[in-house]
């Protein structure tokens, strides 16, 4: 999946002669946390969340001597040293983007000028339709050693009792061994005659546990 698929295209901007003010009122209007600025050509030059609004309104015990505040220009507290992205990057790298830099928000950038924006929460919402948790349906998880053509072995298996797979997720091990856990989520509310045709083939099936029998 691309980052232009999900990426909000409706984005609420404002530029740096903006006051701070406005940008208060509008996201606690528009229930937003951030906001991105722009030139004259909508090229981004700056970004506000809403913790730069808190830091920049006035104390409450200080109101009188800072009651201009709120009137300063947002380029006295945006922030210009902004990671971007590219509506053709892949989701899931923008993901790790936002974990190795701890981030909640990234706007989307072509040609130098913003057409988009990502979100944790859209992050999160295209996670759940990529995993395929959204639709009915259950969960396997199957220890697999890590060599080619071992997907194509367990999905003749799925095959042979027409279940449909939904998605597919391969993660490492954490002992750090030549194994690999494969998630499967398959279009049924019974999996357990798959269960016992990969246990037939020798695979060892993490989840769901067959009552009674043990996952070797």
């Amino acid at each position: 999946m691309i980052v232009e698929k999900i990426m909000n295209e409706d984005i609420i901007t404002l530029t740096p002669t903006d006051t701070i003010h406005s940008a208060a009122l509008i996201i606690k209007e528009k229930r937003i946390r951030h906001i991105p600025i722009v030139d004259d050509s909508f090229q981004l030059v700056g970004l506000v969340s809403d913790r730069d609004i808190r830091d920049a309104a006035p104390s409450i015990f200080r109101t009188a001597e800072n009651e201009n505040d709120l009137q300063k220009a947002l380029s006295t507290i945006m922030r210009t040293d902004i990671i971007t992205g590219h509506p053709l990057d892949f989701v899931e790298e923008i993901g790790a983007v936002f974990c190795d830099n701890n981030i909640s928000c990234l706007p989307i950038v072509k040609e130098r000028k913003l057409v988009g924006i990502i979100t944790g929460s859209d992050l999160l919402h295209s996670y759940v339709e990529l995993t395929g948790v959204n639709q009915p349906g259950s969960q396997i998880e199957i220890k697999i050693p890590d060599k080619a053509g071992t997907l194509h072995d367990i999905a003749r298996i799925f095959k042979r009792r027409n279940s449909n797979i939904l998605s597919t997720l391969v993660y490492p091990e954490k002992d750090g061994t030549d194994y690999k856990i494969l998630v499967i989520r398959v279009q049924t509310m019974n999996p357990f005659m798959v269960v016992e045709d990969l246990k037939k083939e020798g695979y060892t099936v993490l989840w769901p546990s067959l009552p009674g029998i043990s996952h070797e």
